[in-house]
């Protein structure tokens, strides 16, 4: 029996060797450990031990930082195990010296890294005379291995010696390696071991109330699972959800159409997420298809976005701002023979607003019952060098009586092929990947389809496209295919590639598509510098090129970025980047309207950082876009991002973040209109200026028990001016591609609308509406967390909100300090409690 509390004496310990001989893999890429570190690992039939004795010759000095789980703090120490052995897949268990634990579980030869993941574990530390020790107890019910009588694992450890800023590891992996789990130590010797069938239940209770009228205490129950089908694969389930304890999204204003991807932040859409991802494009030189995946967990359980028509003289108008979930299950693991599986499978609830006329209450659908299905299966093979999968999703909407069947695709389906091979110890990389889709509605609901943002079948001058009234259906493909090589000679790497998204694919009801209608090529090259030089501790630099066409064969982007990135001797890092547009054409500007050209460019950036070792730290960020002499005047922006973080103590952190941007684009999309039997794009100049500013204290009385908050104020403010029709959209000089409409043909009227005499014969020939808006939001969120046993937590919570339409005309900072808080805070309580029970 082994007594957690690190002092590592017990006989069992002295059974087994120590390991040590830790080489540094940042900075120093090779060169031996500033201070040693050992370790042994010994086992029984329930768990596996892990001992470290981490040197340090000043122990005062070690940094004992406390923070919530998983947020790795100061001086630490953790062990990788591939239990699997498949090269591909491991569990990870991170310590730091203030007794902070974190824990991850890695796919894709590490390259991703899932901290949502929280199993069961125990663990003790203590500063010796000599640096510090940690102990830690590991349920192998916690991990998934084979049957088989004697085993070899796959493990590699690693320390981070916070003072030096220094990370060295037992097995050296070199920064330019081609993978990470499978270039693992082996752990043998492990015999007799039978695989645990892991259950688990966690029932819930949330109480709760929100201010205004009307409001009333909730209390609600749910229950979350894990059952072990087999050794290896595990049932995960939740009934009736709640995730109230989660930080509410950051606020955006996006005026160019585009869908802001947000992270998911639910604990049980995030743990394994990465078996369900089936990504349309994994390109190292970025882009905007980079968020491109058959799944995007937000889908589920999101806003309604249905329509009920409310007569005008209702009252007291509730509407929803999430769906709830009835209930969700996943089934997920991976066989000994390399098999991966995962099933996820939910349903969301059918959602009503509801109004008073009168006395009576009424209500109408916006949300319909809904189930969402997603299965993907891979096999590895070679070792792990080379693997082939699939992925599968599929919508039911049941829209029958709802007076939705319009506004939603009833099913949709997608699916996708992946290919990765490796050769040459994995230097050389190949990927490629296959996409479809289908979605089925009525005809008004796939004619909306053809014709939403990411589609315009209606371009009139995509001759490769048409709108057709009556189709039933929509489909359309994609795909990605890249050859790379890493850990190449002389530490150059490089990848190229080309991607694509027919026009029809459409991937929204359940994954992320940006945009469809595209083609495009893109390289990557980069070269990191191995070990220190002169004043800097480490560097790279990067290149990278794009060009893009659409269906049509137009040739719509072309454009280069380079980058260079350093960290100094001092422990400051900075960097800088510049992307040069030679050419851009857009058909998404005008929002349906035809192709428009925009600006080309500098687009340079930049960033510094402070010692983050220190307890003071600032970073700045900024970025300016200059356009091209032919296109002075067409658009400017800049921005600024500020951030100070303060360590006050090692218990309370505190951080702060001002962010500033400014747009100015001449041929912002306003309007569209006919005159005389032709089109109208109309356009503005608009100036867009946003301020926000993120907060967050963290105040940890313990490990277990920690208080944080985060609170953001943010507006953003947009006028416009110069109107113009769009009548030369692809010339390349900027002044030939409008007409502007002159002081005699355009007036504003007292009912917020401009009246256009086009012809000057002292007739309207059209109107629009003022576009100015003034947007401003704050969102906070405070949390006590409390896990009073392991796996069990309790949750006190209090969120605002606040959402305002100010006045365009004042001065930002006037209506940030007048109009932001003009409107009743929304406040709510929430107390959760769970209890997890463990076999």
């Amino acid at each position: 029996m082994i007594k957690l509390d690190a002092f590592l004496d017990e006989k069992i310990w002295d059974s087994v060797d120590w390991g040590t001989g830790f080489r540094v893999r940042q900075p120093n890429n090779g060169d031996k450990a500033t201070r040693d570190t050992k370790f042994k690992i010994v086992y029984d039939q329930n768990f596996i031990y892990v001992g470290y004795e981490c040197y340090d010759n000043e122990p005062d000095k070690i940094e004992k930082r406390l923070s919530r789980r998983d947020n790795f703090p100061g001086d630490w120490v953790e062990i990788n195990f591939d239990s699997y052995r498949d090269n591909a897949t491991g569990f990870s268990f991170t310590i730091s010296a203030s007794g902070v634990k974190g824990d991850e579980f890695i796919t894709g030869n590490g390259s991703n890294w899932d901290e949502s993941w929280n199993p069961i574990w125990y663990a003790a530390t203590r500063i010796t005379e000599n640096g510090w020790n940690a102990e830690i107890k590991i349920p192998l019910s916690q991990l998934r291995y084979s049957q088989a009588r004697e085993q070899e694992w796959g493990f590699n450890i690693q320390r981070r010696d916070f003072r030096v800023d220094e990370f060295s590891s037992f097995q050296f992996i070199p920064q330019n390696a081609s993978g990470y789990i499978s270039n693992f130590a082996i752990l043998r010797g492990l015999k007799n071991l039978k695989p645990k069938r892991q259950v688990e239940t966690q029932p819930y209770i949330v109480t709760g109330k929100s201010s205004g009228k009307n409001s009333k205490f909730k209390l609600t129950g749910g229950l979350d699972g894990k059952i072990g089908l087999t050794s290896n694969i595990t049932l995960d389930y939740t009934l009736n959800p709640d995730f109230g304890q989660v930080d509410a999204d950051p606020s955006v204003l996006n005026i160019d159409g585009f869908e802001v991807f947000f992270q998911e932040r639910r604990p049980f859409f995030i743990e394994n997420n990465n078996l369900f991802s089936f990504d349309g494009t994994n390109a190292e030189a970025g882009g905007p298809y980079n968020n491109d995946n058959l799944f995007y967990s937000r889908r589920i359980g999101s806003n309604p976005r249905g329509s009920h028509h409310i007569p005008g003289h209702a009252h007291n108008i509730k509407r929803p701002e999430f769906t709830n979930i009835l209930g969700a299950a996943k089934v997920s693991g991976k066989t000994k023979e390399g098999w991966s599986l995962g099933i996820l499978e939910g349903m969301t609830a059918q959602e009503f607003a509801t109004y008073n006329i009168g006395e009576k209450e009424h209500k109408g659908t916006v949300e319909p019952l809904t189930n969402y299905f997603v299965g993907r299966l891979s096999k590895d093979l070679q070792g792990g060098a080379s693997q082939v999968g699939g992925t599968f999703t599929q919508v039911t909407r049941f829209l029958e009586d709802t007076g939705l069947e319009d506004q939603y695709h009833k099913t949709t389906s997608s699916g996708g092929l992946n290919v990765f091979h490796s050769w040459q110890d994995r230097k050389w990389q190949f990927v490629g990947k296959l996409i479809a889709s289908n979605v089925a509605g009525t005809a008004l609901k796939i004619k909306e389809t053809q014709e939403d943002f990411r589609h315009y079948f209606q371009r009139p001058d995509a001759d490769h496209l048409n709108v057709v009234d009556d189709k039933t259906n929509l489909a359309g493909h994609g795909g990605d295919l890249a050859l790379a090589n890493y850990g190449g000679k002389d530490n150059i790497s490089y990848q190229f590639g080309l991607t694509w998204r027919s026009p029809g694919l459409e991937l929204n009801d359940i994954g992320f598509l940006n945009s469809a209608d595209i083609i495009n090529h893109y390289l990557w090259a980069g070269y990191r510098f191995p070990k220190p030089f002169g004043i800097f501790r480490s560097a790279r630099v990067n290149y990278n090129h794009y060009l893009g066409y659409s269906f049509g064969g137009v040739n719509n982007l072309q454009a280069v970025n380079t980058n260079i990135h350093g960290g100094f001797t001092n422990f400051w890092e900075a960097g800088t980047g510049m992307t040069v547009t030679f050419k851009e054409i857009s058909n998404k500007a005008l929002f349906g309207g035809p192709s428009l050209r925009n600006s080309s460019g500098f687009n340079n950036w930049g960033y510094i950082g402070t010692d983050s070792r220190k307890k003071l730290r600032t970073n700045l960020f900024w970025s300016k876009f200059t356009p091209f002499t032919w296109d002075k005047g067409s658009s400017n922006r800049y921005s600024y991002e500020l951030s100070f973080s303060l360590q006050a103590s090692d218990a309370f952190s505190i951080s702060a973040g001002p962010e500033y941007s400014y747009n100015f684009n001449a041929l912002q999309n306003v309007s569209f209109n006919t005159f005389n039997n032709q089109d109208r794009y109309i356009t503005g100049s608009v100036i867009q200026r946003t301020v926000s500013l993120s907060v967050r204290l963290s105040y940890n009385f313990t490990p277990n028990l920690t208080l944080e908050y985060w609170g953001q104020p943010f507006i953003s403010k947009g006028e416009y001016s110069d109107f113009k029709y769009i009548n030369h959209p692809l010339a390349r000089n900027f002044d030939d591609r409008f007409a502007a409409y002159s002081t005699s043909q355009i007036t504003f009227s007292n009912n917020d609308l401009y009246h256009v005499d086009e012809n000057l014969d002292d007739q309207i020939d059209y109107q629009f509406e003022n576009p100015d808006f003034n947007f401003m939001q704050f969102r906070s969120n405070a949390v006590l967390r409390w896990e009073y046993i392991p796996g069990s937590e309790l949750f006190l919570v209090w969120s605002q909100g606040a959402t305002n339409n100010g006045d365009p005309s004042k001065k930002l900072l006037h209506s940030f300090r007048e109009d932001l808080f003009s409107k009743k805070i929304t406040n709510n309580f929430l107390i959760k409690l769970t209890y997890r029970l463990i076999n």
